[in-house]
């Protein structure tokens, strides 16, 4: 524990003991000043903040400060009324601050009170009220902003992060404002308690045990308690008003000194108008003219100043912005900047603005965090932040999607119809024909009027928001693999390793480097295998990595380890999983073709077999089509990736499993055979 945190905690102990032990005169004056220039240093600090998160602690410190208030007053109010003083500083202030009248004291005394009470705490305290209600109403509003700004581009994962925060931060600090407001309002009521119980039981106690005259008791303790009175009720003041800052200041790039003038000062013509008019007050009305005019002429006088000042710095900001564009575009980082690649770019034309335009209703922004958090929980992989422009070189209607500044998908969308996708070979509901970009599909775009008779014929109907919306998902899933890079799986490694210590350590660095670990998840990746489970994953790679670094092989052995998992992904309980099997003259032939090198296994088979077992397979692949089943190849482990290859370029969409990788209790049924002639 450092020294400053045992002041702090000795300083609490001290305000406890203030409450109980009866302290000297000489302390209670030290204290006393003490306590005024707390206050005088918490109303500054109030006053040279930016926005009120820089002064977090103060609920806090209204506490404390109350507490310590309320500690002296017990203590003044102690001396007072047991030995008849309480030190030089409250003799002083109810001697020379009231001109030793009492009566005028007390007067002061009762204004300060009725300002703090009813004009500044009443204020703080409403205005504490609202700020609270309305702060926690905007966070949802907050949040979504910083989402959007995310997915646009416009700020980075960590300012997200830290945006997120400070909307927490600042909910917690209007609501504790909101309470330490009722402490401020608390200690005023407390003075005026105290005030009027130093005066009766001091008059009292002066006439019975000390033996004074009324008179005499009267000007004595009124005296005192008047003093004791103001001198708490400055450093009241002070706090209440550092309160009312605090709850009524706005976040801005100065502190209140700064803003001030430059806010209230900021147009000179108005310095004038305000000159001329003091000037017409002293001319046309009995005031003195020696008084207004002085102050007409130094008002008119600083409206020529100003607006002198403000010229010249226009020009200047203009100059400096000349300069800094020149040197911005002669500097090489601004060339440097040009090399920065986005992961994922959203671009579209013109006319679907209102789809990213929330003033129009648009809900795209909203959409594509949607689509980042469901991919994360399907994949097991953070998406990069999808950066959305417009593009004036797009068609009005069209889009497009880029990979690492690639473009991989593009379609048209027309925001004034609806995408309809007949059920069969129906064809009578008229619209624009077109194909559904995400499957590929025949579809029309159809007009609002024919919508609810295309739903009755049993069309699927879809909006336009919902049809980029899952292509923007399907392009994106299906490119996962290219998004996982060695920074990313270097992230998934950490976020492991927060709970599986012990797990990574054995896999990473030795014997697999993260470039190692990468290419094993980008494989599962590109297959549509979640790599969520990593756990099962790392444990796989720790038992297999020992034995062989090929990422080809250990792709496999992590393949058949999350074999539950593939198995809930291709079939449906309760009933038997179709596939399209391999010959047994096929699986040979395969496997007789594979080379062993210095860099691994490859398949080395001759280009007219092959050719003979893809047209084999797209046979069997049209037939399961056309009975609207999903066509699944299934082949032996030993040849599984070695198929895979083979059909990676024809056909990417098609899941090649191999026994291994389906639980035991899984029904199989073959639905074709792919052979060779």
């Amino acid at each position: 524990m450092s020294g400053k945190d045992l002041t702090v905690l000795a300083s609490v102990i001290m305000i406890i003991a203030m409450l109980v032990i009866p302290l000297p005169s000489w302390m209670l004056s030290v204290l006393i000043i003490i306590n005024i220039a707390l206050g005088l240093i918490v109303l500054l600090t109030s006053m040279n903040m930016r926005e009120p998160l820089e002064f977090s602690i103060f609920p806090s410190l209204i506490l404390l400060l109350t507490l310590f208030r309320l500690g002296l007053n017990i203590s003044t109010t102690r001396a007072i009324l047991s030995r008849g003083e309480a030190g030089g500083v409250v003799e002083t202030f109810g001697t020379f601050v009231t001109g030793g009248n009492i009566l005028v004291g007390l007067v002061v005394f009762i204004i300060l009170i009725i300002i703090q009470f009813v004009v500044i705490t009443k204020g703080a305290e409403r205005v504490s009220e609202v700020a609270a209600r309305f702060t926690l109403d905007a966070m949802p509003g907050k949040q979504m902003s910083i989402d959007a700004d995310l997915n646009a581009g416009m700020i980075s994962e960590t300012d997200a992060r830290e945006r997120r925060e400070k909307v927490g931060r600042e909910a917690d600090f209007y609501g504790a404002m909101d309470g330490a407001t009722k402490f401020v309002k608390g200690d005023a009521i407390a003075g005026i308690i105290i005030v009027m119980i130093n005066i009766l039981f001091g008059m009292i106690i002066g006439i019975v045990q000390m033996g004074m005259s009324l008179g005499d008791s009267a000007s004595q303790f009124t005296l005192l308690t008047v003093g004791d009175g103001i001198v708490s009720q400055i450093p009241a003041l002070l706090i209440s008003t550092a309160t009312g800052i605090v709850v009524t200041r706005a976040a801005s790039d100065g502190n209140l000194g700064q803003d001030i003038t430059n806010q209230l000062f900021a147009f000179g013509p108005i310095m004038y108008v305000a000159g001329i008019t003091i000037a017409l007050l002293g001319l046309f009305t009995p005031i003195n003219d020696i008084l207004t005019l002085p102050i007409a002429f130094v008002l008119i006088g600083g409206g020529y100043m100003l607006s002198k000042a403000a010229k010249d710095e226009e020009k200047e900001v203009h100059s400096t912005e000349e300069e800094d564009t020149s040197d911005e575009l002669k500097s090489p980082e601004s060339v440097v900047s040009l090399l920065n690649v986005d992961q994922i770019e959203f671009e579209f034309g013109y006319g679907l603005i209102p789809l990213a335009d929330t003033g129009q209703g648009g809900d795209l922004l909203d959409r594509i965090v949607m689509i980042r958090r469901q991919l994360a929980l399907e994949l097991g992989l953070v998406i990069p932040v999808v950066r959305i422009r417009d593009n004036i070189q797009l068609q009005p209607n069209e889009y497009r999607l880029k990979i690492k500044g690639n473009e991989v998908a593009k379609g048209e969308l027309l925001l004034d119809h609806y995408l309809a996708m007949s059920p069969g070979d129906d064809d009578s509901i008229e619209g624009i024909d077109t194909i559904e970009p995400s499957f590929g599909l025949p579809a029309k775009w159809i007009d609002e009027t024919v919508k609810d008779q295309a739903e009755m014929l049993g069309y699927t109907v879809v909006d336009p928001p919902s049809v980029v919306s899952t292509h923007v998902t399907e392009v994106i899933k299906g490119n996962a693999y290219d998004l996982l890079g060695r920074q990313e799986t270097k992230q998934l490694i950490d976020h492991l390793k927060e709970t599986y210590p012990i797990l990574v350590e054995e896999v990473t660095p030795t014997p697999l480097t993260i470039g190692e670990v990468q290419k094993v998840l980008a494989k599962l990746l590109k297959e549509n295998v979640s790599i969520r489970n990593l756990p099962i994953i790392f444990e796989t790679l720790a038992d297999y990595a020992k034995l062989t670094t090929d990422t080809d092989v250990l792709t496999e052995y992590t393949r058949q380890a999350l074999a539950r998992q593939i198995t809930n992904q291709f079939s449906i309980p309760g009933e038997s999983l179709k596939v399209i099997t391999l010959s047994g003259k096929v699986e040979k032939l395969v496997a007789d073709s594979i080379q062993q090198t210095e860099h691994g296994l490859y398949l080395s088979l001759d280009p007219a077999e092959s050719q003979k077992i893809l047209e084999g397979m797209a046979n069997q692949i049209e037939n399961v089509s056309m009975s609207e089943q999903t066509p699944i190849i299934l082949s032996s482990p030993a040849v599984r990736m070695y198929i895979r290859q083979l059909t990676e370029r024809y056909f990417p969409q098609i899941p090649i499993l191999s026994y291994n990788e389906l639980e035991s209790n899984v029904e199989v049924q073959s639905v074709g055979v792919v052979n060779v002639e």
